[in-house]
């Protein structure tokens, strides 16, 4: 079954998972970039700070893809923030990718301490304007940074890529997207350490639909309306995370999925509030 795909708020469309390469470095981190391709990923996820996005791109050229048939987002890093140097960093990128633009780029956190992701805001509005980037977003962000970026740009991102998974399913900030027309992506999306898989809400829904537990969690994702980017190097574990389609989870198995979370639910305590990231 084809990937579906949702629109964004600039008219622009995103596939409902995507690969993630964190930890995907070398030849075999482009090997399996490129076995995820051949599996039918069209969306992958890098950014400045994995210091992949070389193999990333090599990875696209050796799949023999049209380019325009993969999306690719990248990320800015905290000491990039400052206008001139969050332009410099996405060209850096695309130099290093081998690509003439990204297909989303976002801000990796937003470092409040600094008090300069709207400088670098500012810079992927201007350089989506200049046809460098397509669509524009930001990872980390809360409801008073996101705010803050339409009140001083009136541009609100795209997307907002933050820690969500059963452990942590984010209620409030889901509906701030919701209310803003920004699309959620969950990184960590199974929970890696944390993963639910052995709960009872998951493993019954998992016999009962004859999946694995790491589906159920996909298809919760995306029954969420969130895009998941789980990151895999192994060809057959790429595959069934990209089997989600085919089945559907009832209302109360979504509930009973998202009535796992917790309040200390988060991987590593990744505040954004204090959180910094450089």
């Amino acid at each position: 079954m084809g990937i579906p795909t949702y629109l964004l708020n600039d008219g622009r469309h995103l596939p409902a998972i995507g690969l993630g390469t964190y930890g995907l470095r070398g030849e075999a981190g482009t090997t399996a970039i490129v076995s995820a391709l051949e599996q039918g990923y069209r969306l992958l996820d890098t950014a400045v700070n994995y210091e992949n996005e070389a193999e990333v791109g090599e990875a696209i050229r050796r799949s023999g893809l049209p380019r325009a048939e993969v999306l690719v987002t990248s990320k800015i890093p905290g000491r990039h923030h400052r206008y001139d140097d969050a332009v410099a960093s996405t060209r850096a990128s695309l130099e290093r990718l081998g690509l003439d633009h990204l297909d989303l780029h976002l801000i990796h956190w937003p470092n409040p301490s600094q008090g300069l992701f709207v400088e670098a805001w500012q810079a992927l509005v201007d350089l989506r304007e200049q046809g460098l980037v397509r669509s524009i977003g930001v990872s980390n962000f809360t409801q008073a940074h996101l705010e803050r970026l339409v009140a001083e740009t009136g541009v609100a991102p795209a997307v907002n890529q933050i820690e969500l998974h059963p452990a942590f399913p984010q209620a409030e900030m889901r509906a701030v997207h919701a209310e803003l027309g920004i699309r959620t992506e969950s990184w960590s999306p199974l929970g890696k350490r944390q993963a639910q898989y052995d709960a009872p809400a998951v493993r019954a829904t998992a016999e009962a639909h004859g999946v694995t537990p790491a589906q159920v969690i996909l298809r919760w994702h995306h029954q969420l309306g969130s895009v998941p980017i789980p990151k895999s190097g192994d060809p057959a574990r790429q595959a069934a995370n990209l089997d989600v389609f085919g089945f559907t989870l009832s209302e109360a198995e979504v509930a009973a999925v998202t009535a796992l979370g917790r309040p200390d639910g988060r991987l590593f305590g990744g505040d954004p509030d204090v959180h910094e990231e450089m």
